[in-house]
């Protein structure tokens, strides 16, 4: 069977590429404002380059080399001084929720920067116990004031629930909040510097994204709410279909344009200024914020110290391996290939290894959260599987071309 006949959902490349650095196929969605997206949108996907290098490498090979780190820093230091407060009160603001990230980049900002941050918290669905050890650790050991939402549990749930069965994308609520709350506290209170970590564009993004400072405004503000869908359900469907109220969604959906006219804020990515490195940010929230890695292997991965506060974590990476053929390992690979602490065999290996295992462990605890039965969670996976990507052998369902079999060349599937 050629590959033209076989579907792609989601508007993926119906020919399936890896990148011959990394682990990453062309399959891997580049990001858009998660509030725009919608059961049968089409995604951007990652780009190549003639030679089969995907965009997070080529960044990558800029980074090392093609950046001076020296004058960036002192762009960051003009930047600072330009906002920086001289009685004590708060002079920029750091979203985060005391993973290795935002640790660095609250007491970097602090300790060696001399600012003077807020830290803010969307949290997490539901936390881990390392997850909320950790966040007290952020706070207590850094010394850092910080404002957390508490979400309305029922609507949490409910758009949970909504976003598997409607996208497959149980991490929707959480990145819609983790995105836009930061801004809008710091718009309420008058601070005018938020700061991020690493732009979206280290891991493939569209690569010019790279250039920038700057986190664009869409991802935070916005004139109107017409067409702006939620858990792939229209704003006014939601409020009319499930009786939820404009009160209810707010807290998920970008602010009204109007919030910003009394103050600016610009949103900066930190790692636009500092090389950032997984890794030693990991390193740096150990020695620094008591920050602790699990115990135990992280589901779906070989790494103990990645995305490891939210119990549905799993589940996001999971449905990421459904949908595009593109796990959790794949991920943590291609980022540890960038930054030269994997060769890309060693990859290739572990993401035969571990991508796509299933998420056991909070499985049960998670279905009963949101109301979902397990067998239905099941059939809504198999539903988002692309035929282009996935075929059925003996009963089990199989990559048509995963990467331990293809190589780095293009392959059709078959």
């Amino acid at each position: 069977m050629s590959h033209e006949s076989l579907e792609a959902l989601y508007g993926l490349p119906n020919e399936v590429a890896y990148c011959r650095k990394c682990v990453i196929s062309n399959q891997r969605p580049s990001s858009t404002p998660e509030f725009k997206n919608s059961a049968n949108r089409k995604i951007g996907t990652i780009g190549f380059s003639d030679d089969g290098v995907c965009e997070a490498c080529q960044h990558s090979e800029f980074k090392h080399s093609g950046i001076d780190w020296n004058d960036r820093e002192q762009q960051l230091l003009q930047l600072l001084d330009r906002y920086r407060s001289t009685d004590g009160s708060f002079d920029c603001l750091v979203p985060g929720s005391g993973g290795k990230d935002s640790c660095l980049q609250a007491h970097i900002l602090k300790d060696k920067y001399g600012m003077h941050p807020l830290t803010v918290t969307w949290p997490p669905i539901r936390y881990t116990d390392i997850g909320w050890q950790n966040f007290r650790s952020w706070l207590d050991v850094g010394g850092f004031d910080n404002i957390s939402y508490n979400q309305n549990p029922q609507v949490m749930k409910l758009l949970t629930r909504l976003s598997i069965e409607n996208l497959l994308h149980p991490f929707q609520t959480f990145i819609l909040g983790q995105k836009n709350f930061g801004p809008k506290i710091a718009a309420q209170l008058g601070i005018s510097l938020v700061f991020y970590g690493e732009n979206e564009a280290e891991y493939g993004n569209p690569i010019a994204d790279n250039n920038k400072s700057l986190r664009d405004s869409s991802y935070h503000s916005m004139k109107n709410r017409d067409g702006i869908r939620l858990a792939g359900v229209r704003y006014d469907e939601l409020i009319r279909d499930h009786g939820l109220s404009e009160s209810d969604l707010s807290p998920y959906m970008p602010a009204d344009a109007s919030l910003f006219d009394r103050t600016e804020v610009d949103v900066h990515y930190l790692g636009y200024y500092l090389k950032w490195t997984p890794q030693e940010a990991y390193y740096y929230a150990v020695e620094h914020t008591g920050f602790q890695a699990n115990p135990f292997r992280t589901e779906g991965t070989y790494s103990k110290y990645n995305s490891l506060d939210d119990k549905i974590d799993g589940f996001h990476y999971y449905t990421t391996y459904i949908k595009f053929g593109i796990g959790r390992a794949s991920y943590d690979a291609a980022q540890e290939i960038r930054n030269r602490h994997l060769t890309r065999k060693e990859g290739v290996a572990l993401v035969k290894r571990f991508d796509g295992e299933f998420p056991k462990k909070y499985f049960q605890e998670i279905m009963d959260y949101i109301g979902m039965t397990p067998e239905r969670f099941i059939e809504l996976c198999d539903a988002g599987r692309s035929p282009h990507l996935w075929k059925q052998e003996d009963g089990q369902w199989k990559l048509r071309h995963p990467i331990w079999e293809e190589g780095t060349g293009r392959s059709a599937a078959a």
